[in-house]
């Protein structure tokens, strides 16, 4: 009896029926035991996954797609009778169509393996070459920083009263500042790299070159950033600026008066002017100003936003001016002054009483000078009161941690004024004040690790206040003096004269830096013995260089710190940084003269 044909309704068992013959016995074998563990795989990875309903079955398939006289591997065009595979999965060794075969089977392998992946996710995509930045110093910049020091060291003739271990040193120094303007590397950097050549030219040595870094006032200045922080992190600072908006807020006006005078009431106990634009005064001004329909990049940032950045802005340098402590280069330039032979005493009273009636005039003077060259559309802010109100509402009372920083800044403010009288120095009062709020946990050590900012300060404030000390006792900064001396002296200058000439010279100069504090670490003991040459009374010209310090820090958008936190708010268009930055300047020069002069003169400074 003859043995029927082997007949299913399966179309895999067909399939293989069909071709079963036409292929060797070993390879058919193994595309059979692989063809099922990839089945079996794809089944246990479909059913750990939830399926969607299945749709309906699609028609019939016709016969003629069964019995193909092209072969093709039996799993490449296998159908589900489901309208989409189970899963995208394939086998690897059928992840694309081979051309078509004849019957007759070659020895020609079907494909390439490809190395199986975990899902459809981990195949690598193409992605888009990274552009290479340079890395390192920029050479443009660095290239002119070094050859102003290689200019001055072997094309200019020393002087025959200078040393030639002096005139070395001032090449570096120029460099450095040179560097300092041009930002060849980061001002940190770049300052270590001046200090490394002072020591391998063997200008300084080792210790020498590093004893700045012991100077209290430069500790007093790290120190005064992480006072600053403790204001930010338990939102004091904040709290104050938002009393003075609901008691003055009830229009632009008496809004700008508001936080004016909430920043002259924190500065001496928040020693950065960074500090307190961004960590209070903005997020506050940016507040009202949307809320007020004013937005920054838009025409609407006239309506209020670009008014209260601008009078904030300005009023800041009078609110540091005020106070000794109330910035950091207030302290450099003391610290300077004394290198020169100039001490003053009981400084802290001495600075506030002399800068006090100047400065409260333009504080009172600039919003009302602005409000006029400078108006906001928007000249009622009856909400904002009532904003405030909300505000306070939220933050709820005031946090054991606020009450222990009002504490601390009342006994550092107190050790500060009155220190002196009983021998405590004024880095010792901060230590004293950062110990306390250590001990209590309103700073962590680790927010005194993340101010970056007071570690980058320390090292190149070290590096230029050790080098200008050393310009110093090496007789460069007298040489200078005397010949700028000579010069003002030919042109038969009263020393009142040569006091308006030097201070403006110093005042304007700043157009070319981008730090109050670089600036008085380059220029301010060459000016100050230029006052003194020029026969300008000591106390008098080291405190009025001081108190323009903090006035041209205003000029431009990147003239301090804050000026970079506020222009980048968005509200202020640069030309109009430029053109009220130089009319102000000129505003608070005569104020500062006049008022100054006639106060000064009353306190015997001359």
């Amino acid at each position: 009896m003859s043995e029927k044909p082997y007949k299913s309704n399966n179309f895999t068992h067909k399939l293989i029926h069909t071709y079963s013959a036409a292929l060797p016995a070993q390879t058919f074998s193994l595309i059979f035991i692989l063809s099922a563990s990839l089945s079996l795989q794809i089944t246990i990875s479909t059913n750990l996954k939830p399926q969607p309903p299945p749709p309906p079955p699609p028609p019939p398939m016709e016969s003629t797609a069964l019995f193909s006289t092209t072969f093709r591997p039996p799993s490449l065009h296998l159908r589900s009778r489901l309208s989409k595979p189970i899963s995208p999965f394939k086998p690897p060794f059928l992840r694309s169509s081979p051309p078509p075969y004849p019957h007759s089977f070659t020895t020609k392998p079907l494909l390439l393996l490809k190395p199986i992946c975990a899902s459809a996710t981990s195949i690598p995509q193409p992605t888009e070459p990274k552009t290479l930045h340079p890395q390192g110093a920029k050479i443009v910049p660095l290239t002119l920083s070094i050859a102003i020091g290689l200019l001055l060291r072997f094309l200019i003739p020393k002087p025959p009263d200078v040393t030639p271990q002096a005139w070395q040193l001032l090449s570096i120094f120029l460099s450095t500042i040179a560097g300092l303007v041009l930002s060849p590397l980061p001002v940190g950097a770049w300052a270590f790299v001046g200090l490394t050549t002072s020591i391998i030219t063997k200008t300084l040595t080792f210790k020498t070159a590093f004893s700045a870094f012991t100077n209290e006032v430069i500790w007093l200045i790290v120190i005064s950033f992480f006072f600053a922080r403790g204001f930010v992190k338990t939102g004091l600072g904040d709290r104050i600026a938002t009393y003075f908006v609901k008691w003055l807020g009830k229009n632009t006006l008496g809004l700008s008066y508001g936080l004016a005078l909430s920043e002259t009431l924190i500065a001496p106990a928040m020693p950065s002017t960074t500090a307190r634009a961004g960590g209070v005064f903005l997020p506050i001004i940016k507040s009202l100003a949307v809320s007020g329909g004013s937005k920054p990049n838009d025409p609407s940032s006239r309506k209020l936003g670009a008014y209260l950045v601008q009078s904030q802005f300005q009023c800041a340098g009078n609110s540091s001016a005020l106070f000794l402590t109330a910035a950091a280069q207030n302290l450099l330039c003391l610290k300077l002054a004394e290198e020169l032979g100039l001490v003053i005493a009981n400084p802290w009273i001495s600075w506030f009483k002399a800068a006090s009636l100047p400065a409260f005039v333009s504080l009172l003077l600039t919003p009302y000078i602005l409000y006029k060259i400078y108006p906001p559309e928007t000249k009622d802010t009856p909400d904002a009161p009532a904003m405030a109100e909300k505000r306070l509402q939220a933050m709820g009372p005031v946090t054991t941690n606020e009450w222990i920083m009002i504490g601390t800044m009342l006994l550092a403010v107190s050790l500060w004024v009155f220190g002196d009288a009983i021998g405590i120095p004024s880095v010792v009062t901060a230590m004293l004040g950062l110990s306390i709020l250590l001990l209590l946990g309103v700073l962590e050590w680790n927010d005194c690790l993340s101010e970056k900012s007071a570690w980058d300060t320390l090292a190149w404030f070290a590096v230029l206040v050790g080098m200008a000390g050393q310009l110093t006792n090496l007789g460069i900064v007298t040489w200078m003096s005397n010949c700028v001396a000579k010069f003002l002296q030919s042109f038969s200058l009263s020393w009142p004269a040569a006091f308006g000439v030097l201070q403006a010279a110093y005042f304007f100069i700043h157009y070319m830096f981008a730090s109050q504090t670089g600036h008085v670490g380059a220029l301010y003991s060459a000016f100050l013995a230029m006052h003194l040459a020029a026969g300008v009374p000591a106390v008098l010209a080291a405190l009025a260089l001081a108190y323009n310090t903090n006035l041209f820090g205003a000029q431009t958008h990147y003239s301090s710190g804050q000026a970079a936190v506020y222009f980048g708010a968005g509200y202020v268009e640069l030309p109009d940084v430029f053109r009220i930055g130089f009319i102000m300047a000129c505003i608070n020069a005569v104020i500062w003269s006049v008022v100054g002069g006639v106060w000064w003169k009353f306190l015997g400074l001359y």
